[in-house]
């Protein structure tokens, strides 16, 4: 048996495709006519932009949350990174096929370099699909691709999210991937399409054998190479099992999450931008729990205005009225770094200048920001929730800030809402043991399990090598957790978990033993969730 991550559930028993790709290798060529070189590389563009059209509406055909990947890419390609590192070598005489690879590949490494947070580097991902995409345009190279006419278990070092929409899906039955991460935007897709995957299989997928039967399980990430009569009946029971148990969740999107005692619970997600709305509302969610601004600043080449902050914040909440959205300010830091903020490398960014250190040394960036959101909550249920907190002092001159905004905005006569409810991350063991003495002072509590698991158990939960001392289920963790609910209680605010662990349904029945009012997961786990909550007694 072979092992890789389970990225996405299900199980299946097929025969393996190893998916060839096309020559994309590039040499460097220097001495050329920029002009023509630019012209080359407009063309490609304008053919990867109807290329990437075309995949939007083949998507949409099967789901439009499947087809906004697409929209990313679009996007991605009129990204001013991008062009401008792309036309600085064209500028030099570079050839376009040398100046897309040398840009997309450092564009990729910066994500890749976003140390614990797992979905801004699978966006790394996107970015070499977006590069390999013009090059193949560039060397002439069509977009077309062979498949065998019964269903098989696609084998691939690593899979780009064009390649994923592009098979056909009735003649998929799983992925297996080399590399990969399980937040990438393949394996979204592949659980968008109920497709089982396994990602970063490491040395172990060099052990595949190029053809033959194979039978793989996404909950567990086992793969089990040319299977026997026995192997393949238990695979098979699994994925029976698995189909049965997501039609029987599609009868709890809808219903509230309610326990057999009477515990309520609103059950949330976890977002980045407005793309991701339409899967919250079409899964049942009762709001957001978490909406990620900083992809916000990360989309944009320079800090953004006032003005543009507050049309998105404005479009979230209005098409989520009446349910309520909490929205974290910036958490940003040099882990997750806009180039223009001018923030120098640290050695330990999980622990350095980030999150609300940085906008209470920049004040004019953090009140920009809260303007934005107070203007805007006039269109919905508004909830601002202030990351890395461990210091009351922090929470008391936020407070100051707040004040000093709501004066200004009072003073121009611009409308907001006066429900608003202000509230802090419990992402660090001092915020959870002062958390009697920071309840005192917000609306409520929202737990990050992830990184109050990393600095709890000095695990840092994007190292494979220790993998296995980071678990949220740890007993400390659970301690501090209920520290935490009995606190937020006790002040008479309420309390949610936002961090991985909320989706974790072995977890459930104990936050709704201490208590917890809010869980908010991806929206592909809301079904799930609910289920796990009116099944506990």
């Amino acid at each position: 048996m072979l092992k890789g991550i389970a990225a996405s559930a299900g199980a299946a028993v097929a025969p393996l495709y190893h998916l060839e790709e096309p020559d994309l290798s590039v040499t460097r060529e220097s001495g050329l006519d920029p002009a023509a070189q630019h012209q080359r590389y407009d063309q490609a563009a304008a053919q990867a932009i109807g290329e990437l059209d075309a995949l939007y509406e083949k998507a949409r055909a099967t789901d439009e949350n499947v087809a906004q990947v697409f929209d990313i890419h679009r996007m991605m390609l009129e990204d001013p990174d991008l062009i401008d590192g792309i036309d600085a070598l064209l500028d030099q005489g570079f050839n376009a096929e040398y100046a897309v690879r040398e840009t997309a590949d450092g564009l990729a490494a910066m994500f890749k370099a976003m140390e614990g947070d797992e979905y801004m580097q699978a966006r790394a991902a996107d970015v070499m699909d977006v590069g390999n995409r013009l090059i193949r345009v560039l060397k002439g190279i069509p977009d077309t691709a062979e498949f065998p006419d019964e269903p098989v278990i696609v084998a691939a070092v690593d899979l780009l999210p064009s390649q994923t929409v592009r098979l056909d899906k009735d003649k998929v039955a799983g992925f297996v991937t080399k590399l990969g991460s399980s937040t990438s935007h393949s394996v979204i897709l592949a659980r968008t399409l109920g497709i089982p995957c396994i990602v970063g299989m490491g040395e172990d997928y060099d052990k595949l054998p190029q053809s033959g039967l194979a039978a793989i399980d996404g909950s567990t990430g086992e793969v089990v190479p040319h299977p026997d009569e026995a192997s393949q009946r238990e695979f098979r029971r699994r994925r029976e099992v698995f189909l049965a148990d997501q039609a029987a969740l599609e009868a709890y999107k809808d219903r509230k999450a309610v326990t057999k005692s009477g515990h309520r619970v609103l059950v949330c997600a976890n977002i980045g931008g407005l793309d991701d709305i339409d899967a919250v509302i079409a899964r049942g969610g009762g709001g957001v729990g978490l909406f990620r601004s900083e992809f916000v600043y990360l989309n944009s080449d320079s800090f953004p205005a006032e003005e543009a902050q507050f049309q998105i914040y404005k479009e979230v909440l209005a098409r989520l009225a009446p349910r309520p959205v909490v929205v974290r300010t910036l958490d940003l830091g040099s882990d997750k770094q806009a180039p223009y903020f001018g923030i120098e490398g640290e050695e330990n960014p999980a622990m350095g200048y980030r999150a609300i250190r940085i906008c209470l040394k920049r004040p004019d960036i953090f009140r920009t920001q809260l303007r934005a959101l107070l203007r805007a909550s006039v269109y919905g249920k508004l909830n601002i929730m202030f990351p890395m907190i461990t210091h009351v002092e922090q929470v008391l001159e936020i407070k100051t800030i707040l004040a000093q905004v709501r004066q200004e905005l009072d003073k121009e006569g611009v409308p907001y809402s006066q429900e608003v409810e202000y509230g802090i991350m419990i992402e660090t063991p001092a915020a959870a043991v002062m958390a009697d003495v920071l309840a005192k002072e917000v609306d409520f509590f929202s737990i990050g399990t992830n990184d109050l698991t990393q600095y709890t158990l000095a695990a840092d939960r994007m190292n494979a090598n220790i993998s296995e001392l980071f678990d949220s289920g740890h007993p400390a963790i659970l301690r501090l957790i209920e520290r935490t609910a009995r606190a937020a209680h006790d002040a008479g605010i309420w309390v949610g978990i936002c961090g991985e662990s909320a989706a974790n349904t072995a977890l459930t029945a104990f936050y709704m033993s201490v208590g917890i009012d809010e869980l908010s997961v991806s929206p592909a786990s809301i079904p799930a969730v609910k289920r796990a909550v009116i099944e506990c007694d």
